[in-house]
Parts: C-alpha cells; sequence; structure tokens
C-alpha cells in the first residue's frame, strides 16, 4: 500500500482469459483463505478472484490490532486500482463477506467513491450498528473498551451456529491464522465500522447483489431489513433458507457460489436458486 503496509494477497486465476475480476474481502476474525473454494469454482465458470488479508488479521502485521475504517477504506481502494490496471477492460466487482460487506458499502458511500466498479456483493454485510443495537450490549462495550480495551473475550458459550458445514467450523479451529480471542478495542472498531456501513446505506451508488441466510445468527434481521430498506442503489436481494451466515462454506454453499456467477454474467438475469425476494420486510416473514 501507498504507506508500505504490506498486504498478503492471493489470487485464483480464471482457466481462461477471465470474463471479470472480483476483489474479495474476508470477515471479522477471518482471512482470505475464505474464498478458497468458491474462488476455484468461479474460475472454472471464467472468473479470476482476488482476496487479501486486511489489516490486522491473517498474514498481515500487528494481528488482534484494529487498523480503524479510514485505513481499510483506502487498501480497498489503492487494491482495485492496481487490480484494475492489471485487467484493463475487464469488468471489477467486489465481494464482501460480513466485516468486509461493511467495508464495501462504506468506500461506495464515501467521497470519492471507489473507480471503475462493476458492481458489487454482499454477503451477510456486518450492519449492526449502535442505533440497532440493545441498550446493555452498548453499556458493555463503551465500559469495556475505556476500562479495559486491551483484554481479550471470545465466543464461547454463546451456543451461536455461524454455518451448517461442521467440519468446516473444527478446520477453523485447527487454523492459526483464525482469531479466536477478540480485543474489547477491536469489537469497539467493529461496531464503529457496522455504525457507518448502516449509515451509508442511503448513499450507496453501484448496482449491488445482497444475500443472507434465514438463519444468520450474527447479523440480526432488523438491522439487514434496514439496510435493504435504506439502499439507493440498484440492488436485488436473495433470501436462504437453510442458510447460515457463513453463506459461502455452508453445505449448500455451491447454491450461491451459482447465484454470484450467474449475477455477475448479467445482473438482469434470475437468480438459478430462485431465492430472490422482492420485499426487505420478507426476512421476517420467510419460513427458516
Amino acid at each position: 500500500t501507498s504507506d508500505g503496509y504490506e498486504l498478503p494477497l492471493r489470487m485464483w486465476k480464471a482457466a481462461q482469459p477471465p470474463s471479470a475480476i472480483v476483489l474479495a474481502l474476508h470477515g471479522f476474525n477471518d482471512y482470505s483463505n475464505a474464498f478458497a473454494e468458491p474462488a476455484a469454482w468461479w474460475s472454472r465458470a471464467g472468473i479470476t478472484t482476488y482476496a487479501y488479508d486486511q489489516r490486522g488479521f491473517g498474514l498481515s502485521a500487528n494481528p488482534h490490532i484494529w487498523p480503524g475504517t479510514d485505513a481499510m477504506v483506502k487498501d480497498l481502494h489503492e487494491a482495485a486500482r492496481v487490480i484494475g490496471m492489471r485487467h484493463p477492460g475487464v469488468p471489477l466487482y467486489l465481494l464482501g463477506l460480513s466485516m468486509g460487506g461493511a467495508v464495501v458499502m462504506v468506500a461506495d458511500a464515501r467521497d470519492p467513491p471507489v473507480s471503475g466498479i462493476a458492481g458489487q456483493i454482499l454477503v451477510g454485510p456486518a450492519v449492526w450498528g449502535r442505533a440497532t443495537m440493545p441498550l446493555p450490549h452498548r453499556i458493555a462495550l463503551w465500559v469495556g473498551v475505556r476500562t479495559m480495551p486491551h483484554n481479550s473475550v471470545s465466543g464461547r458459550g454463546l451456543r451461536i451456529i455461524p454455518s451448517d458445514n461442521i467440519e468446516m467450523l473444527r478446520a477453523l479451529g485447527r487454523d492459526p491464522l483464525v482469531i479466536k480471542e477478540t480485543r474489547i478495542d477491536a469489537l469497539y472498531g467493529l461496531v464503529n465500522l457496522m455504525d457507518e456501513a448502516l449509515a451509508s446505506s442511503p448513499l450507496t451508488r453501484t448496482p449491488t447483489l445482497v444475500l443472507y441466510g434465514a438463519r444468520d445468527e450474527i447479523i440480526p434481521r432488523g438491522p439487514t431489513i434496514r439496510m435493504l430498506s435504506n439502499l439507493s442503489a440498484p440492488h436485488r436481494v436473495a433470501l436462504y433458507r437453510r442458510g447460515y451466515h457463513m453463506l459461502l462454506r455452508d453445505l449448500q454453499a455451491d447454491v450461491v457460489w451459482r447465484d454470484i456467477a450467474a449475477w455477475i454474467d448479467d445482473q438482469s438475469v434470475q437468480l438459478p436458486s430462485g431465492a430472490e425476494i422482492d420485499q426487505p420486510e420478507r426476512l421476517n416473514t420467510e419460513e427458516n
């Protein structure tokens, strides 16, 4: 990057000259390996995928340390510019998973937006900002970041199911690059990012595909519906009844991969899964 920070980068090259390029941003406490399986599948569909470890995650320097929203957005700008220059004339799409989706949304709403983007895909975007967060959560975070910001917490004991792919979850538990315990000041930074992402939804400009799992226990339906209701850019929404938060790695992940590839090929085409919904409120009424 322009400040000398190195972002570890992975590339999954299309089997033929690519018809599209995807720049993918991983979720909180994860890293670029999150896209290994879908990117390998997309490569056979003519899509080249790039993904980097965002600052403070994966193999980047200073793991566990929250880099700040401004730095994350700037990194996305620079990565998109470099990758776009490497593939002139080929449509470039941004894909954000959870926290990565929040970064994509903020970057799209700020001035200037990321240039040369044909569309963006938001997978379970992290938009659980303070405006939709219970008061006890907000108080606990406020107290924690002021009294013990360097202390770490884990999700053990919360009984949250992020995916139905148990073998994948066990592999993540063994992966040393996946952060298991999170500093309180990092959680505070994440909430700040989600605040801005939720507030950014009326300012979006880029054609958007939003994908959400009906069984998502990480990002609640309420803030997601609020975000979808405020989106100003042309957008389409898919709700997967059997989907969890980790849609790209669930047992039915290939259904989601196909939908993304189809939308990239033609943003007006019906999604192969038939999961598209016409009203955000259907997230509350659809059976899960």
